[in-house]
């Protein structure tokens, strides 16, 4: 028996603390290029009600993605030889966009930087990318997981990273929501029963939700230049993600044999609080559970925002290094990971610490 189990974490958090009142001198306006006639300050005060959000991290300008994921990537390696590494799975969506440039900049792969970063040598370790949306990082854990479950790995490092600051239109209110960040996590092969990776469930919902997310221009139709920014239909995300998040979850918990009263963690991608609470109370219905534990969901968007792929990993690493108040995890404690994004993708993984 062959189980997967993570020896190693590191997150990267950037020292810029952008908080709400630093758009308060924003100019907003609505997809159809109005200008939003609304007080800027109710504006942003609407917004932290809906996400909960108060703050934010971004990258110093001199940074860009593969630079912060190599950071993340170094402290998760901390004591263990890098050349002994089989795969480097990046889960990333836009490359390193430079400051001042918005433009995606992924050739090479951020894998491949990431690889060259940390001075790898050995051409047997191969590196590549997951663009999958936020849910990336999980889905880069499913592949790990799956290559060495299969015989073909023993050691694989997978990597969260993305510096969204610099792709969201500035006159988009939407743009309050993205942050920067990166985080990682090694994973091994092990030998011991009913440890590690217990079950993973993912689903990609093309056929009528592949426009939930796109790239386009500016709200504002007397912006100047031709970038392409983030877009997301942020309701219809909302309706998706209730609907489909806790029945992928349950579909996980099943699979690996458990219920939901087995499991002691329940770690969703931090896009609006309000929603994840939601789904962890359509989750709890479903098992006819009336009282939800206190502390079973770990929240960081209050201060860190949504950093897309860096989400999960970066809370996992909080939590394994005690740095995250109220939260702990043990030997033998079973964690629910599960991300959506892109708004299309939705994966859930079981994982119990050895």
């Amino acid at each position: 028996m062959i189980n997967t189990i993570i020896t190693g974490t590191g997150s990267y958090i950037p020292s810029r603390h952008i908080p709400n009142s630093f758009f308060l001198d924003y100019d907003f306006y609505d997809a159809s290029g109005q200008k939003m006639t609304k007080d800027t300050a109710d504006i942003v005060a609407k917004l932290q009600d809906i996400t909960a959000i108060e703050a934010r991290r971004w990258v110093e300008d001199h940074l860009r993605t593969s630079d912060i994921a190599a950071e993340a990537a170094a402290a998760a390696l901390d004591g263990s030889d890098p050349e002994t590494i089989d795969y480097i799975i990046v889960g990333q969506n836009l490359g390193d966009v430079p400051a001042g440039n918005v433009r995606a900049d992924v050739v090479p792969a951020l894998a491949s930087r990431i690889k060259h970063k940390l001075k790898i040598k050995n051409p047997y370790t191969v590196a590549f990318d997951i663009p999958f949306g936020c849910p990336g990082w999980l889905q880069g854990m499913i592949t790990a997981d799956l290559f060495i479950k299969a015989g073909g790995a023993k050691k694989i490092l997978v990597i969260g990273a993305e510096v969204l600051s610099r792709i969201c239109d500035p006159h988009d209110v939407d743009a309050m929501i993205f942050a920067d960040g990166a985080g990682a996590v090694l994973v091994t092969a092990d030998h011991r029963p009913d440890v590690g990776i217990l079950a993973h469930v993912s689903r990609s919902d093309t056929y009528e939700h592949v426009g939930l997310l796109t790239m386009g221009s500016s709200y504002n139709p007397h912006h100047e230049g031709n970038e392409l920014y983030i877009k997301m239909q942020g309701h219809d995300i909302y309706k998706y993600a209730l609907r489909t998040v806790p029945m992928v979850i349950r579909q996980c918990i099943e699979k690996a044999g458990l219920t939901l009263t087995d499991v002691d963690k329940v770690l969703v991608h931090q896009a609006n609080q309000k929603m994840d609470e939601a789904i962890l109370q359509r989750l709890f219905k479903m098992y006819n559970i009336d009282r939800i534990p206190d502390h079973i969901m770990p929240m960081t968007i209050a201060w860190l925002g949504n950093s897309s792929v860096a989400t999960l990993p970066t809370m996992y690493d909080l939590i394994i290094r005690e740095e995250l108040e109220h939260h702990h995890l043990h030997s033998g404690d079973t964690v629910v990971f599960a991300s959506v994004g892109a708004g299309m993708n939705i994966n859930a993984m079981v994982y119990r610490l050895p």
